[in-house]
């Protein structure tokens, strides 16, 4: 029988996942030398090698490989009997590992938090901010239990629950107060500035200019709505960014807001999780939490708590 500890499982999952032995220790919260010491245990139980190791990184041998795939299923279901366990009780208390895209965190953290905190103080609430891909992975993997972000993401292992849809404005310099708004022909001759590739905010926005890139000399990048904002403040461009971001972006900036003729651009956030997970129900209650927090109705657009009314 081979004698193999869920211990050591956890430390070369977070070794194949970081490629590198200080960056898992550190995820792992141990010493280096503890975490080397746990994976030689783990190749002389099993009786092969699992990595090749360098000054710099490590690399997955071909059985280090096959074994990481195997070792994300017995660690998803490992942690499903915890949910399983959890799902049976009558109240949400214990872990709820949450995703968040960048375009939302900011803006609807702290909201969340609070009312989930309020409505159950026993839960134990992990947020993790990233790009949808990311976070979709993650959810596979079992290291999230469930994800805010824009829908839809179109995986058939996945359940989605729209929670509100909200419109994008357009930021643009001060000195245009008062101007025209114009219209996404209009915007296809602009300096339109957007977040970098990776982002699904990007997407949004060009689909809606019916742009499917710019040249880089017409289009600088930013990795933050804030970063965006601040470039219009300076001259450089215009911008578009959802409603829920207006009010913390651009209250220190010189810019002025504006909506949009109808059809406005717009997107629909939701929560996704997996269908196979037991907490499914309780996600379903907590999604109804998340969409309180946002001060919207699912299924209809309308003013949430962080929007202002855009200048005239």
């Amino acid at each position: 029988m081979i004698n193999v500890t869920l211990r050591q499982l956890r430390y070369f999952d977070a070794l194949a996942r970081h490629g590198h032995f200080g960056r898992a220790a550190e995820a792992c919260a141990i010493s280096q030398p503890a975490l080397s010491m746990q994976i030689k245990g783990l190749e002389d139980a099993l009786g092969g090698v699992l990595l090749e190791r360098s000054a710099r990184q490590v690399a997955l041998t071909r059985f280090g490989e096959d074994l990481a795939r195997r070792v994300r299923d017995i660690l998803r279901s490992v942690d499903e009997l915890g949910d399983f366990a959890r799902a049976s009780r009558d109240r949400l208390a214990g872990r709820l590992r949450i995703g968040m895209i960048p375009t939302v965190a900011p803006y609807l953290l702290p909201k969340i938090i609070g009312n989930l905190t309020q409505a159950h103080p026993e839960l134990d609430i992990q947020v993790r901010e990233g790009l949808t891909p990311k976070l979709i992975q993650e959810l596979a993997e079992g290291r999230l239990d469930t994800a805010i972000v824009a829908l839809p993401v179109s995986e058939t292992s996945l359940k989605e629950v729209a929670l509100f849809t909200e419109n994008f404005l357009l930021v643009r310099p001060r000195k245009d107060e008062g101007s025209p708004v114009p219209s996404r022909e209009m915007l296809r001759e602009m300096r339109l500035l957007l977040l970098e590739e990776g982002h699904c905010f990007r997407g949004q926005a060009l689909s809606f200019c019916k742009m499917k890139s710019s040249p880089p000399r017409e289009m600088l990048d930013a990795n933050s709505l804030s970063t965006l904002v601040q470039m219009v403040s300076a001259g450089i461009g215009v911008t578009l960014i959802p409603e829920m971001a207006v009010a913390v972006e651009t209250r220190s900036a010189s810019v002025s807001v504006a909506r949009f003729e109808n059809p406005q651009p717009s997107r629909t956030i939701g929560m996704v999780w997996r269908k196979t997970s037991p907490l499914a129900r309780q996600l379903l209650q907590i999604s109804e939490v998340v969409c309180l927090s946002a001060g919207k109705v699912r299924g209809r657009n309308t003013n949430g708590p962080w929007s202002r009314p855009p200048r005239a």
